[in-house]
């Protein structure tokens, strides 16, 4: 991001029959700038989770996925192009830390209409915790406030298995 600056006079009342006093500030105005690397032709497009958990098992480091929980998350174009990965979080052995905000900040940066979420199960069980659901959810409704729309989550499974939430109509 480039930042410039400019000027303001900003005025207020301090107390009852007191003149309005004049203050000089700068205030920071900031300007966001995205200029991708590479075309959006460039890029995967998905079209099924078949084709999202072969992306996804690339991502997942080999030597840990069967012991250590780790968040991914895909952002994508309108057209299901794959704008970007992120390794949002690494955790334990049966849970890592999400920040929604931090989910959504990256997905408007990049200005992604679409997020594919993913984290991995040590254990190789492929079903959904609650706490698995209850998150999607979360997300989910966060999305809808900004127009990102949450198009699956896969859960990982360390022998290359995977669960589908939009297979399983659970999106």
């Amino acid at each position: 991001p480039s930042a410039s600056f400019f000027t303001t006079f900003i005025s207020w009342e301090t107390k009852k029959n007191e003149p309005m006093k004049n203050n000089l500030y700068t205030i920071h105005e900031m300007e966001l700038v995205y200029i991708p690397k590479h075309s959006l032709s460039q890029k995967p497009k998905l079209h099924s989770s078949f084709e999202v958990a072969n992306l996804l098992k690339d991502l997942y480091n080999p030597n840990t996925i069967h012991c250590q929980e780790e968040f991914i998350v895909l952002y994508l174009s309108n057209s299901n192009s794959v704008i970007g990965t992120q390794k949002l979080s690494k955790g334990g052995m049966t849970s890592t830390v999400v920040d929604v905000r931090l989910i959504m900040s990256t997905a408007l940066k990049s200005l992604s209409t679409g997020i594919i979420l993913s984290h991995n199960h040590p254990s190789g069980k492929r079903e959904p915790s609650e706490l698995d659901k209850k998150l999607t959810t979360k997300i989910k409704e966060a999305g809808k406030l900004l127009d990102i729309s949450l198009l699956d989550h896969v859960i990982m499974t360390p022998d290359n298995g995977y669960f589908s939430f939009a297979d399983e109509g659970l999106i």
